[in-house]
Formats: C-alpha cells, structure tokens, sequence
C-alpha cells in the first residue's frame, strides 16, 4: 500500500536498534504498544456514544419503570394518594 517491502521494516529497525540500544528497544516498543491500545480503545468508546441511542434522563426511567394505573388495584391507589398524584404530572 505504501510501497514498504520486508527490507525497508528490516533496516528502520536496524538503525532504531542503533540508535537506542537493545535495553531500551522493549521499553519503546511497549510503550509504543500501550499507547496504540488506549488509542484504539477511546476510539471505540467515541464511537459507540455516537452511533448509541439517546439515553432516557432518570426522570424517565423512573416513570417508566413504575407500573401503569390501570394495572394497579385500586386499593392500592386509594391508600397512597401521593403515588396517583406523581404519576399524574
């Protein structure tokens, strides 16, 4: 794709071994590594928070988790009038 072949990998290794010793070469690759990882990762999560759907405000997930009038007694309704009332609203 970008013309690179075996021999040009081959010789920029070569001199990056050179260049910083065979001590510090797994130090630099591992830090070259981890940050690629944490790249990668924030990547997915920006993309998964756009292509996800809007989440409910907890508001709403509280309405909607409680159940509906008509699928509670009436009894129920009659001892805890503050729960018609909110639901109401």
């Amino acid at each position: 794709m970008f013309g690179f072949h075996a021999w040009d990998l081959l010789i920029v290794l070569l001199i990056a071994l050179v260049i910083f010793g065979p001590k510090k070469l797994p130090e630099i690759g591992g830090a070259v590594g981890k940050s690629i990882r944490e790249f990668k990762k924030a990547t997915n999560e920006i993309t998964e928070s756009i292509q996800a759907p809007p989440s409910k405000t907890p508001e709403a997930r509280q309405i909607s988790s409680t159940p509906a009038a008509s699928t509670v007694s009436p009894e129920l309704h009659q001892a805890t009038p503050e729960v018609v009332a909110s639901e109401q609203e």
